[in-house]
């Protein structure tokens, strides 16, 4: 009678084996799972694996140092650094305007829009207008014209879209001569003396900013 308990008993606990083992994780056969979804464990606190266990379907509760770590993730790399762009462009300033003027010509215009046209794709922090004259005439006279002419020059350039707190403009007169001892030291206008100094009547536009 006792025999045939114990065997009963035995059967009983084989049968809830076998349901247990019939509950699996779909994603996962490896271990054995309850019907609650629970890692079936010996009681020695083990993880019950299935024939078809390999070391890929290892889970962090049953067999921690097998399962592979994520990578930590790596720094995310940084923004590139906008290149610093400044280019320098100087425009005869009889190109600009007519002798002894500051208002801009057409062919002046066509120039300063070729100017405009490399602020494209450039995010522009400042232009600097200067202008400069010949020595010809008082150097009060020369100042002024100089500039008349660079701020002539901001106002075409505003007029193009440009912010006017971007365009910084400064005369120079005829402090800065470019022509040297090339055309003597006489003072008197010529026709030979003006186009001799020549070089020395310019707007220098420096375009500073970054692509």
């Amino acid at each position: 009678m006792n025999k045939q308990l114990t065997k009963l008993t035995l059967l009983a606990t084989l049968g809830m084996g076998a349901s247990v083992a019939l509950a699996q994780v779909p994603n996962n056969d490896g271990y054995l799972f309850d019907t609650r979804g629970a890692v079936a464990k010996s009681g020695f606190g083990l993880c019950w694996k299935t024939t078809r266990w390999t070391p890929a379907m290892a889970i962090a509760e049953c067999d921690p140092e097998l399962v592979k770590k994520p990578e930590p993730a790596k720094p995310a790399a940084p923004a590139a650094t906008p290149k610093p762009a400044a280019q320098k462009v100087t425009l005869a300033a009889d190109a600009l305007f007519d002798f002894d003027k500051a208002v801009l010509r057409n062919e002046g215009k066509a120039k300063l829009d070729d100017v405009t046209g490399k602020l494209k794709g450039m995010k522009l922090e400042v232009i600097i207008a200067v202008g400069h004259t010949d020595r010809i005439g008082s150097d009060k006279y020369n100042q002024k014209l100089s500039e008349k002419r660079a701020e002539a020059v901001k106002a075409y350039l505003v007029g193009k879209g440009v912010e006017p707190n971007r365009v910084y403009t400064e005369g120079k007169g005829e402090k800065q001569p470019v022509t040297g001892d090339k055309c003597g030291k006489s003072e008197k206008k010529s026709k030979k003396l003006i186009e001799c100094l020549q070089p020395d009547r310019r707007v220098e536009i420096e375009v500073i900013g970054t692509k």
